[in-house]
């Protein structure tokens, strides 16, 4: 057992220390986690990764909550759905009406540069991977780890304990279904 599992056992027993313990540990992976995550968000995104990262943290050792993690690659996964979570209750408190709704902000120094990449719609993807989770729980973990968590597909892999080949296999299958139903939300949305 790994020293980050045996803290997190700790936690899971309620020693209030073993979260402090724990956060040196695994900052660096859940930072780089963060950044890549926030790498892919539209320009002008006011979320920083630290912020991403103690925010995950915070809400996964919250000792109100009962959580169990029985590995290290457990707390990941937990990390990269807390993560998600986070950026779609951002996406949606900055498209409430109190914040401006439909408004965007627009940095000129970087509107020459992006003018022809539109951002990727955190709320329509969040749906779409609600209803892969729903037809394939398994492919729908795969875009989790790869697209939030940040990770390989080799990584991926281990995490869900399936081969490399199944990995790919699946990676390409919810490129693709989610591709497609991204594409039916934007043809909604201009109907």
């Amino acid at each position: 057992m790994t020293s980050v599992t045996q803290l997190l056992v700790a936690i899971d027993q309620g020693d209030a220390q073993a979260g402090a313990a724990l956060l040196p540990l695994v900052y660096d992976e859940l930072r780089k986690l963060a950044a890549a995550k926030l790498a892919e968000e539209s320009p002008g995104q006011t979320l920083q990764a630290t912020a991403l990262v103690h925010e995950a943290y915070l809400r996964l050792v919250d000792h109100d909550q009962a959580r169990s993690w029985n590995s290290k690659a457990h707390f990941f996964r937990a990390a990269a759905e807390a993560m998600r979570r986070i950026l779609v209750d951002n996406a949606r408190r900055k498209k409430s009406r109190k914040r401006g709704g439909a408004w965007k902000q627009v940095d000129l120094a970087c509107a020459a540069q992006t003018a022809g990449d539109p951002p990727a719609d955190v709320e329509a993807i969040h749906a779409a991977l609600n209803e892969l989770t729903r037809r394939d729980p398994e492919k729908a973990e795969l875009v989790k780890l790869r697209y939030f968590a940040g990770l390989s597909v080799a990584e991926a892999a281990e995490v869900l304990q399936i081969s490399r080949a199944t990995a790919d296999r699946h990676w390409r299958y919810a490129k693709t279904w989610l591709y497609c139903a991204l594409q039916r939300s934007d043809a909604a949305d201009q109907a």
